[in-house]
């Protein structure tokens, strides 16, 4: 077990389900808000930014819906960072639900580093 919380956020966004899905799923969308660039090889993707170079493996995901992340030295841990799109059975809504996990005392900096990053997949997308 890890001794990381589990942040959750919420975000708002004004695009379809189907749109949104291929932005965090494919590693050609996830290298336009995500990260430098990305690659992928089956299950693995590479997420490169600047000099640095990090590694997650897909471990669950439903097509149009979720896609969960682990990075590889997080394996054999419950880490993971996960996509996950909710959409208002009344009004429509989409909404972009991030989880991820953080050290207690890093929970703002993850926070304040998913708004930057969803921030930009809006403007890439022009919501």
């Amino acid at each position: 077990m890890s001794d990381r919380i589990k942040v959750q956020m919420e975000y708002p966004i004004h695009a379809s389900p189907s749109m949104l899905y291929k932005y965090f799923s494919m590693a050609s969308s996830l290298d336009e808000w995500f990260a430098d660039n990305v690659n992928s090889r089956g299950e693995l993707y590479t997420f490169i930014w600047g000099d640095s170079e990090e590694q997650a493996k897909v471990i669950r995901y439903d097509t149009e819906d979720y896609m969960r992340f682990q990075w590889v030295e997080d394996e054999g841990t419950d880490c993971y960072f996960e996509f996950k799109i909710q959409v208002d059975e009344l009004t429509n809504d989409v909404s972009l639900i991030v989880t991820d996990f953080a050290e207690e005392d890093e929970e703002e900096d993850v926070r304040l580093f998913w708004d930057n990053q969803i921030s930009e997949l809006k403007k890439t997308i022009g919501a």
